[in-house]
């Protein structure tokens, strides 16, 4: 008779939007027990633990010894604070995008991370996005990336701007696809609502040529998710929302291209007859249907159960991100609107 394997134990701390999220996804996955909720609105813990059948709380510490791993899904300015404790007592952690109000406290905690030999995955949840996979299957070589993640104004993560809200998905993915170091970023941003910026704009230069340019906004009509990759290999136009992509390859098309040419040279080619997208040959992205948040959880689950596997996102690569996303803060304080 085979012994049966032991569920990790997770607890989720905030059970605001991203740890209902979080939670239901938790609660699902098969080699995990959700064993608590902590919230320092007690009625909140309470109104979730009692969806999920487990234990609620007010303090986190009370979670010592009860748990194997847990996600940290408060307000940002608290990752720091809470992720350290349970650092310091080597109990892996998932944080919420983005790692933490500030390059300073993040370096923190991948400090933390690496005195204390502990597991931190950051939620970078769009990292794990079908699309997202599917581009990085195709393993090209971008020279130029244009993002663009607008919404209407939602109404929370108002301790933040739209950079470490929104824009901080794309930076992710955009540092992903780039490999590259940093050379130059020039942003512009102004704020409407809050008093940090509401949109934003970023052109960032990397060493190795690539040039990505991303814009964000919170406060749009439409929701809008879409990145355009421009490489060598292939042209791709993708849509997080949808997870839907289409892909021109280079090598797919070369024979259209110099017939073209050929045509062109003769003077056999009327441009005005012409239909480019009918000559073209153009495919579909091949994108699979796993959940995002689901990717991202079985892989920091698989992490937190086989030290030699890694979690999608991990703590250096938060940083990363950060550190990126302040040289944009940084350039819309020397681009500030009259």
């Amino acid at each position: 008779m085979q012994n049966k394997i032991k569920k990790i134990r997770t607890a989720i701390i905030g059970a605001g939007k991203m740890g209902q999220i979080h939670a239901k996804v938790y609660h699902q996955y098969p080699n995990c027990s959700l064993v608590g909720i902590v919230d320092s609105d007690a009625g909140k813990a309470k109104k979730l633990a009692r969806k999920f059948h487990c234990q609620s709380s007010r303090d986190y510490k009370e979670l010592l010894g009860k748990t194997d791993a847990v996600t940290i899904a408060t307000p940002t300015e608290t990752h720091l604070q809470i992720s350290r404790f349970f650092i310091e007592n080597q109990i892996p952690v998932l944080i919420e995008k983005p790692l933490s109000s500030t390059v300073e406290e993040a370096e923190k905690v991948v400090g933390l991370a690496k005195k204390h030999n502990t597991l931190v995955a950051v939620g970078h949840s769009e990292r794990c996005n079908p699309v997202v996979r599917a581009i990085k299957r195709l393993n090209i070589k971008p020279k130029f990336i244009q993002a663009d993640r607008i919404s209407p104004y939602p109404f929370r993560s108002t301790d933040i701007g739209v950079v470490l809200d929104v824009m901080i998905h794309d930076i992710d993915i955009v540092l992903s696809l780039a490999e590259s170091r940093i050379k130059n970023i020039e942003a512009v941003g102004v704020n409407v609502i809050a008093d940090t910026e509401d949109i934003c704009n970023a052109r960032i230069f990397f060493e190795n040529g690539c040039i990505a340019n991303i814009t964000a906004s919170r406060i749009a009509l439409k929701t809008e998710r879409k990145v355009r990759v421009f490489s060598p290999q292939a042209y791709l136009s993708v849509d997080y929302f949808k997870k839907t992509g289409t892909v021109i390859k280079a090598d797919s098309n070369i024979n259209v291209i110099e017939k073209l040419r050929e045509l062109k040279k003769a003077g056999r080619f009327d441009l005005l007859k012409a239909n480019w997208k009918d000559l073209l040959h153009i495919e579909k992205l091949d994108v699979d249907d796993k959940e995002p948040l689901r990717v991202e959880q079985e892989a920091f689950l698989n992490a937190v159960a086989d030290a030699k596997t890694n979690p999608e996102v991990g703590a250096e690569e938060g940083l990363a991100a950060m550190q990126c996303a302040q040289k944009i803060l940084d350039s819309l304080d020397e681009h500030k609107w009259d």
